[in-house]
């Protein structure tokens, strides 16, 4: 017999009784009843229920056990009394009498425990991540986690892609957020970067000849945390395609994505048709450039309604240059009390408060009612209604002022009415792309213009666009939304040096600080560099969602803390002066 186990803790059935087994696995529960210990031995497949009396010579040690000690019994396979068979158990048919048994691993007073439900602080269990993981939870998220990357895998290998590895250690690239530096001992002074992405590789090997590219990439990034994010590093499908378009891109990644969510997604329809939607119509309509379009919610500018009217606050809003009204619609919203808790989300969300009209049954059929329907009069409401195509028992909220301003605040407030009112379809993965991103945008205090995404999309239009006013340019730039969250972000790269250095030279940056910040990719560009472009989807939150956990953490088998620290191993630590001296680093105290 094998030294540690004939079958794992969710083989056995009632095919295998009156068999000798060997099990190893973690004490889960134990139960004393009265002169017999019943215990649900776990491991990574399963649990199957052992049991121990005062006839076995293993009774008086086993009565020792406690749990999440590691054990090994052997013992003897026998069948259930039919009233007591477990059907939640693969192995619910069948228990386990113990014979012998031995300690493979002693576990000392628990900081948590892992049988059962019970909710622990997050530093508790990111400190203690080895006993979190046991949990049947976490097993299963990690499980999951590893069976869609292998699924990935698969499918990129089907659509005609080969994997190739990039580097970890290189220079410094602008992916929209800090890098994490590595001094080098052999060049003193100088340093690598982790990648926040394999941006400039995958394009270099689109020039190497190679036609598709895809990558399991890990990504270096020091960021601030928030739940949807890791603050230190995580891992995308990273792939690239030499001679295509925008569509090309979408055709290519859109079945891989919807096979995955069909695969993993617990029975919950994934939608087949993706819109695309631009990144000023996303803004307008959903205050978001990753909409939950499971939400059937659209916003809609009233300007016109509020112009020169009797609400005197939106009116003189309105006379200013880059302002607007816009209407939130609440289908079934129409009552003061849901309004009055939106005003209050608002006024929480750090605005004075928002502007409602709902319309009820009044003495003459349906009348519009609130403050803002009391000044602007009935005909004005009457429009807003009709443009937003409500009736008796709708509300509408409003917010005003230039869109950048209130844009956020419009967008959760468009969450929010759409949950509380019932209107989001939990049942369901919906996924949009946001096209048409611009690729300039201006300081509004200092007016200089700078690039808002990515500096490397070729702009529509190629140099001709790049000769007119640079905030009217758009990129061959792409967002992939799902139930409000970015999971994909891309491309169609800019291959041509002479339109990277005009592009570049509207930002404010000369020819020659581009050669030196990017000499490698715009070197190369110069030896016939093909049309290419693709895109990179967020593995970690494609597991979230799969997971329905709101939280990265949870699919992340060991995550940072929300301050970056892993508080399991201690890291980031203290350098030995040995390693500064050998580095020649100096830390410098902060006060």
């Amino acid at each position: 017999m094998h030294a540690y186990r004939s079958h794992t803790c969710a083989d056995l059935t009632a095919a295998n009784v009156g068999e000798t087994v060997r099990l190893s696995g973690w004490v889960h529960r134990v139960r004393d009843h009265g002169g017999v210990l019943f215990i649900d031995l776990r491991d990574h497949f399963g649990v199957t229920q052992v049991l121990c009396d005062g006839d076995s010579a293993a009774f008086a040690e086993l009565e020792k056990v406690r749990s999440e000690w590691c054990i090994r019994i052997d013992g003897t396979v026998k069948a259930r009394d039919p009233e007591l068979i477990n059907p939640k158990l693969a192995t619910g048919e069948i228990e386990v009498y113990v014979r012998e048994f031995e300690v493979l691993g002693k576990a000392e007073e628990l900081p948590l425990m892992v049988f059962g439900d019970q909710e622990y602080p997050e530093e508790t269990r990111l400190r203690y991540r080895y006993l979190d993981l046991r949990r049947e939870a976490m097993q299963r998220n990690m499980t999951l986690r590893s069976d869609v990357v292998a699924s990935m895998r698969r499918r990129m290998w089907d659509s005609g892609f080969r994997e190739y590895q990039t580097p970890i250690i290189t220079a410094s690239s602008p992916e929209g957020a800090r890098d994490f530096l590595v001094p080098s001992r052999l060049h003193p002074g100088k340093f690598y970067a982790l990648p926040q992405a394999p941006q400039q590789f995958k394009q270099l090997i689109m020039v190497s000849g190679f036609d598709r590219y895809f990558q399991i990439a890990p990504c270096f990034r020091d960021e601030d945390p928030r739940a949807d994010r890791s603050p230190t590093d995580f891992y995308q499908l990273d792939l690239e395609m030499s001679f295509v378009t925008q569509q090309d891109v979408f055709d290519t990644i859109q079945p891989v994505l919807t096979g995955i969510f069909e695969e993993f997604g617990n029975g919950r329809k994934v939608d087949k048709v993706w819109p695309q939607i631009s990144y000023k119509d996303a803004a307008l309509w959903y205050g978001t450039d990753k909409p939950d379009m499971r939400n059937p919610i659209k916003m809609q500018d009233c300007s016109e309604h509020f112009r020169g009217s009797g609400f005197a606050i939106f009116a003189k809003l309105l006379e200013q240059e880059g302002t607007q009204i816009r209407a939130i619609p609440a289908p079934g919203g129409g009552s003061r009390k849901f309004c009055d808790r939106m005003n209050a989300f608002a006024q929480k969300e750090g605005l004075p408060g928002m502007g409602y009209i709902f319309w009820r049954e009044g003495e003459d059929g349906m009348e519009a009612a609130g403050p803002l329907a009391k000044n602007i009069g009935p005909e004005r409401t009457e429009a807003i209604r009709l443009q937003l195509g409500l009736g008796k028992g709708d509300a509408a909220f409003f917010l005003g002022g230039k869109p950048k301003t209130f844009e956020k605040v419009a967008g959760k407030a468009r969450d929010v009415i759409g949950e509380e009112l019932e209107l989001t379809d939990k049942s369901r993965f919906a996924f949009a792309w946001v096209v048409d991103f611009p690729i300039y945008e201006k300081d509004e205090e200092t007016g200089k213009i700078d690039f808002e995404h990515n500096p490397f999309s070729m702009p529509q239009g190629g140099m001709k666009a790049l000769e007119g006013d640079p905030l009217e340019v758009l990129g061959y730039q792409y967002d992939l939304a799902c139930n409000g969250y970015e999971i994909l972000s891309g491309a169609i790269r800019n291959h041509k040096p002479e339109i990277m250095f005009k592009a570049f030279e509207i930002a404010g940056y000369g020819e020659a600080e581009v050669r030196r910040r990017f000499g490698g990719m715009v070197n190369a560009f110069h030896y016939g560099a093909p049309p290419h472009g693709g895109c990179a989807a967020g593995i970690d939150r494609i597991v979230m969602l799969l997971a329905d956990t709101v939280n990265i953490r949870e699919v992340i088998m060991f995550p940072m803390n929300q301050r970056a620290e892993d508080l399991m191993m201690q890291a980031p630590s203290d350098p030995t002066s040995d390693q500064l001296m050998e580095l020649g680093l100096r830390v410098i105290p902060q006060e």
